[in-house]
């Protein structure tokens, strides 16, 4: 029977205070199927997409073993990412704030290898961290994996393509034979299946059902548009819907770039992330967006790994992905933590077979809108500020407002004309 709460988890008090702070209620599929068998000593192989709570689903199991008192390294997470590596860590803080003097460590590239190792010298529980940074601390022997108890392996299959199989190979052999590991993937192919026979013992392979994979609170469209018309369409959408937080997904760093130029230059507040950029660059714009002090993101599906912004409202594909797992780690980045998302695909000529590739891959229904009008424009932004009123309606106290029209009402105005002056105030 799957587990539906996360009090019903066996793990130490410390755990359970932070999760009830963090607001975790229902654990998500992958979290309920992995973190009990985890929890039990058992190597996992989770296979889930990206978004549906991995980092939790090991995050958890991990937490519980460490024991404070021994300040060398007792887990290690590899990720293929600094980002996603930063991500991790700064999940596995939160999870871990009632835990007193735990000491977590993020390695990667393009931080200053010196201070990782003075930090490393002080005493580490938890390193997190890039398959090349990791082989560049074993090579000084300023990491020693003797005492590792668990070992996880985050987005496997990502790592695999970007050829870190032998670094990671080498750092298991670094790690004791009885170790517990962990492994996370959104697909299982065979250089998967081949990792786990070898250096996995009887793994518990737990795969999220496909159509649990996208988020229902997630409305998909997809507008056929002319390559030349993308950017009048975006900028439409991106008008009418009146978004907060917007990531835009584009197939090549140049895209990228000159779709940031293009939308600076009508006024939006606009950045965009690649691989060509330097990591600092990155990092402050990462910063920007996640503050909410730039409302649109831009990027590339390489550089947009790890990231986990929960407000983002919408998920633009600017050009439809070259993958059918993209798609899906695409809009998982919104509708997050139960909230309504959307997911908009520009679909341009013989792109529309791809499209339908991905209906089939993912088991759902894009629907196709027709791309607004300055017409449509109006017509939309009515019909969304009606369904706002109704929501309102039905889920807010009006008390303090029916007593004010009430009073407009004793002053002979008619409801009618008060609803029609506030509707024509509130679309200006």
């Amino acid at each position: 029977m799957a587990i539906t709460d996360f009090n019903d988890f066996e793990m130490n008090d410390n755990l359970k205070r932070a999760v009830k702070k963090m607001g975790f209620e229902e654990p998500s599929p992958i979290q309920s199927l992995a973190i009990p068998e985890a929890l039990n000593g058992r190597d996992v192989v989770g296979q889930s997409q990206t978004g549906t709570g991995k980092t939790v689903a090991f995050g958890i199991p991990v937490l519980e073993k460490i024991y404070i008192p021994d300040k060398s390294p007792q887990a290690i997470i590899i990720c293929p990412t600094r980002e996603l590596s930063i991500q991790v860590a700064t999940e596995l803080g939160k999870l871990s704030q009632c835990m007193e003097k735990l000491h977590i460590l993020p390695v990667y590239g393009g931080q200053p290898i010196g201070r990782q190792i003075r930090v490393l010298k002080k005493g580490v529980h938890i390193i997190i961290g890039t398959p090349g940074r990791i082989m560049d601390h074993i090579r000084r022997k300023t990491l020693d994996l003797s005492g590792i108890e668990t070992v996880v392996l985050d987005e496997a299959d990502e790592m695999l393509d970007m050829g870190f199989r032998e670094d990671i190979e080498t750092i298991l052999r670094y790690t004791p034979k009885k170790r517990q590991t962990l492994l996370f993937s959104a697909t299982f192919p065979k250089a998967i299946k081949k990792l786990t026979k070898k250096y996995q013992r009887n793994p518990e392979h737990l795969k999220v059902a496909q159509h649990e994979l996208t988020v229902p609170e997630i409305d998909q469209f997809y507008f056929e548009v002319r390559e030349k018309n993308k950017l009048e369409t975006l900028s439409r959408l991106l008008d009418v819907y009146d978004l907060d937080l917007s990531l835009i997904f584009c197939n090549t760093k140049k895209r990228v770039d000159r779709l940031v130029r293009d939308l600076k230059s009508r006024g939006y507040s606009v950045e965009g992330i690649h691989g060509d950029m330097k990591q600092s660059h990155r990092d402050r714009v990462m910063g920007q967006f996640r503050n909410g002090r730039i409302e649109i993101l831009v990027a590339t599906d390489v550089a947009a790994r790890g990231i986990d912004v929960p407000n983002v409202e919408a998920v633009f594909n600017y050009d439809v992905p070259n993958d059918n797992e993209y798609y899906v780690h695409r809009i998982g980045r919104t509708g997050r933590a139960g909230k309504a998302g959307y997911a908009f695909t520009f679909v341009a000529g013989k792109e529309i077979y791809k499209l339908r590739d991905i209906q089939r891959y993912t088991k759902t229904k894009i629907k196709q809108q027709k791309a607004p009008s300055y017409k449509d424009m109006e017509i939309m932004k009515t019909n969304l500020l009606i369904d706002q009123i109704k929501e309102t309606i039905e889920e807010e106290n009006l008390d303090k407002y029916i007593h004010t029209i009430e009073e407009l009402i004793e002053e002979d105005y008619n409801s009618i004309d008060i609803a029609a002056a506030l509707l024509k105030f509130a679309k200006e």
